[in-house]
């Protein structure tokens, strides 16, 4: 009985340790919106630590990485087009 106990006791651990350190990365990356910082690489990367335990985060990079696939890919087009009419 006592050897399942270790082992849930790792797993909550852990589970605790990912949900402080990303939840701090992504909340110190939402503050740097507003104030003079690298935001828009802080909030992707408390999103990785998050997804590591949690499917919520996961989704949410996911969106994230599809928005800015999206967003090159426009951006990759009107370059494209601009070297076309000159």
């Amino acid at each position: 009985m006592m050897r399942g106990s270790g082992k849930l006791t790792y797993q909550l651990a852990r589970r605790i340790a990912v949900a402080v350190v990303g939840s701090t990365v992504l909340l110190v990356g939402i503050v740097m919106i507003v104030a003079p910082g690298p935001a828009i690489i802080a909030i992707p990367v408390g999103l990785v630590i998050l997804s590591a335990e949690f499917a919520w985060a996961r989704f949410w990079l996911h969106r994230l990485r599809q928005s800015i696939s999206a967003q090159n890919q426009k951006n990759h087009s009107k370059q494209a087009e601009r070297h076309r009419v000159y």
